[in-house]
């Protein structure tokens, strides 16, 4: 027979998911606001065209919640502005643990990638590669893991001025300088640059689009600074969320949890490079 502290327990859990069910039945119907991007391609832009665009529009239907845009041009800034101000609800996109938000479960994980033409794959496999060691012009972004293992491997300042030639625009000071992905992959493409180094799911489509044949060769996650410092460079995804909006939380993880494979193919669809926690160990540990 249950104990009265078992039968307490399951009480409180009955009644926990009697408050939680409505809670979240009530807002269907209601817009699902989303803070997206204006034009960051191919995350998302106006026109719905990026994969994040798919994704969300994907996790409304599951709610059975129309979605509706909040579009942001400066990515410093938009969580404070936007979300922490209850302007949206949802931001896609995010790494896992982001401490300004609460994050889902991971949807999905990936890392950064070398692309090069399709007959250089061979001598651009890690960073001690032929052709990383030999290239006269690497594209990449700053502030990225391959800005810090171009530093460790001694080629940043042999691309530094190279670097600089790969902004889209600049604003004033203190605005958003930008490098566009579609840029980068092109420099391949074209010859200017051996390899690009980039996020894959941001280079992804530019790959697939090529009409020069390109090879995207995801990084191994177990290179290291000059000082014995690990550089990650396979990253977990999220979605984010107010950190006091614990149902719509628990909503997202419950679609996460059920409808994987339906994310997965949106995601392979884009010809995203999708990783598992026991391929990135293994990559560590080679």
């Amino acid at each position: 027979m249950p104990s009265k502290i078992m039968l307490a327990l399951l009480s409180a859990l009955a009644l926990s998911a009697c408050v939680q069910q409505p809670a979240v039945e009530a807002k269907q119907g209601l817009p699902l606001k989303v803070c997206a991007a204006e034009n960051e391609m191919p995350y998302s832009n106006n026109k719905g065209e990026g994969f994040e665009n798919k994704l969300a529009e994907f996790v409304g239907k599951e709610l059975g919640r129309k979605i509706e845009y909040v579009s942001w041009t400066d990515p410093r800034y938009f969580i404070r502005d936007l979300l922490d101000k209850k302007q949206c609800d949802l931001v896609m996109g995010l790494d896992n643990g982001d401490p300004r938000v609460a994050t889902t479960e991971p949807y999905y994980r990936s890392g950064y990638v070398f692309i090069t033409k399709e007959q250089d794959s061979d001598a651009a496999q890690n960073w001690d590669g032929e052709l990383i060691k030999k290239a006269n012009r690497i594209a990449f972004m700053p502030g990225t893991p391959a800005e810090t293992m171009l530093r460790a491997i001694g080629r940043y300042n042999d691309m530094f001025n190279y670097l600089h030639e790969l902004v889209g625009f600049k604003s004033p000071r203190n605005q958003y300088v930008k490098y566009e992905n579609s840029k980068l992959v092109s420099e391949v493409a074209s010859g200017k640059a051996e390899v690009a180094v980039l996020w894959g799911p941001a280079a992804a489509r530019y790959v697939k689009e090529s009409t020069i044949p390109l090879a995207m060769t995801v990084i191994p996650d177990n290179n290291v600074r000059a000082d014995g410092q690990k550089v990650p460079h396979h990253f977990s995804t999220s979605m984010g969320v107010r950190k006091d909006d614990r149902d719509l939380l628990a909503a997202l993880n419950g679609i996460i949890k059920s409808k994987q494979d339906e994310i997965d193919g949106i995601l392979e669809a884009e010809n995203i490079p999708l990783l598992s926690e026991t391929e990135s160990a293994l990559a560590k540990n080679n």
